[in-house]
């Protein structure tokens, strides 16, 4: 009966699992019972039900009762895995189609504490400076510590107008935010054309980037990403930059028809069941939207499941460049399966794999270029550098266009400072992992240009080059 409810496969919102230490020993094979001692076990089950229901000191709630009994079971096979009830069924499917109430906040069980994977962009959560990794303490002065992922969400969630106040450890401080809830309408893609923080916007020659924001894979994340990439190219962008950091997953298939929209051809996937011929393979079909122009794909510690399939098959198809820091490293695959009256189970059903064969399992997906999310401060100006031009009677550039120098001297007094109230260009120039990959894609594009090879193999091959010189220096 399971296997005809089957529906969508999806890549869950990621748990926190210590990753195994190396000394571990050796897991012992799992002993199977016979069907007589699971029969057995089943009535202790029941007998257990019974006599604590009976001899508890406070009327008991049946229902509350035999809904942790599942989840205690299911939960024993891994984070992933849990019972959902009638109401969980359905908040979840509203998750996954775009809109739902709350605070915008994706969390995750870590030891019995509640942690942060990220902030959805322009809700309550990012707006009040909610970021990945923070630990929840308190829900409206409740402890939350050995509460539920269901149970915190639940406390959390309201109608929309409505105040709920979280105490949050950020960065080692105790913080006491007080947040409106709001109907939180997922925008999964936003797209833009951009360029470096220092450029002329008057100048033709200036490059245009295409920068792409995935927020989370939805039903609609592929549909939205073609558009995206349709308008961008019209633009006559010289590459493009996929954002997906702090993008905690979604639909497997979202993920399998982002990453193609960036392929030609190869793997994308694979997914490995209980069976070991239980192996299916997905594949990119003929067609790059982007025309082979160059990518990066940027990422950190919060981006899992079907963030790490896009880097991963990017990556390993020489597609782009990864760049950013360490990924999640959640690799396996959720299924929904309804049990007919409302509720559902939902559990891990397989391992995913990147096309070269690699699991990301606790591990996640290592960038090509490392870029720490690091604060910028300018420590010399564009204009004033000294050089040749400085000599007094340096010959001049026959080929240099005029500038129209708009700036004055008080810019040189102008503070830093500054952080509210920022436009989008003044955010960008403040996010360093942004700058490095426009600057990766910039360079790339000249590279591809001029030598016409692909971006990444002319990279390769620079890169390859600058380590025997290297190596060479040191000798």
């Amino acid at each position: 009966m399971l296997k005809k409810l089957m529906i969508l496969t999806m890549l869950a919102m990621p748990m926190v699992v210590d990753a195994a230490p190396k000394n571990k020993k050796k897991e012992e094979p799992v002993v199977h019972l016979t069907d007589e001692q699971i029969y057995e076990e089943l009535k202790k089950l029941a007998m257990v039900f019974e006599v604590a229901r009976d001899n508890f000191v406070e009327e008991a709630d049946e229902k509350k009762m035999l809904e942790a009994a599942m989840n205690g079971m299911l939960g024993a096979l891994d984070p992933h895995s849990s019972y959902l009830s009638a109401d969980d069924f359905k908040e979840f499917n509203d998750k996954s189609h775009g809109e739902f109430g709350g605070l915008g906040i994706q969390i995750t069980s870590d030891r019995g504490a509640v942690r942060v994977i990220s902030p959805i962009d322009d809700t309550p959560a990012d707006k009040a400076g909610i970021k990945a990794g923070d630990y929840i303490t308190h829900i409206d002065g409740e402890q939350v510590f050995d509460l539920t992922l269901n149970q915190a969400v639940k406390k959390m969630k309201g109608r929309p107008g409505t105040k709920v106040k979280l105490t949050i450890i950020s960065d080692g401080e105790e913080k006491n935010l007080t947040l409106k809830r709001a109907i939180i309408k997922v925008e999964s893609v936003k797209h833009d054309v951009k360029t470096m923080a220092d450029a002329d916007p008057d100048d033709k020659d200036t490059p245009k980037i295409g920068y792409i924001r995935i927020s989370d894979f939805g039903v609609t994340t592929a549909r939205d990403l073609k558009k995206a990439i349709t308008e961008l190219e019209k633009k006559k962008v010289a590459g493009y930059v996929l954002d997906v950091r702090n993008n905690p997953g979604g639909y497997l298939t979202a993920a399998i028809d982002v990453s193609d929209a960036f392929l030609d051809g190869g793997e994308i996937v694979s997914t490995r069941g209980k069976d070991k011929a239980d192996i299916e393979r997905n594949f990119a079909k003929p067609g790059d939207l982007t025309n082979g122009k160059p990518v990066v794909v940027l990422i950190n510690h919060g981006s899992a499941s079907a963030s790490e399939i896009v880097a991963g098959a990017i990556q390993d198809n020489g597609r782009g460049l990864v760049m950013g820091s360490q990924s999640f490293g959640k690799g396996s695959v959720q299924q929904q399966k309804p049990l007919g009256d409302g509720t559902a189970i939902h559990i891990t059903i397989a391992r995913y794999y990147t096309p070269s064969g690699r699991s990301i399992q606790n591990e996640g997906i290592t960038p090509d270029v490392e870029v720490l999310h690091s604060k910028v401060e300018v420590l010399e100006k564009k204009e004033s550098m000294y050089s040749e031009a400085s000599f007094k009677n340096s010959l001049k550039n026959d080929q240099a266009k005029k500038k129209d120098k708009k700036k004055t001297d008080d810019d040189d007094a102008e503070s830093d400072e500054k952080t509210e109230e920022l436009t989008d260009e003044e955010k960008d120039a403040l996010d360093y992992q942004l700058q490095r990959a426009m600057d990766m894609v910039i360079a790339m594009s000249k590279m591809q240009s001029r030598a016409n090879v692909s971006p990444t193999d002319a990279l390769a091959d620079d890169k390859s080059k600058a380590e025997n010189n290297s190596k060479a220096d040191k000798k």
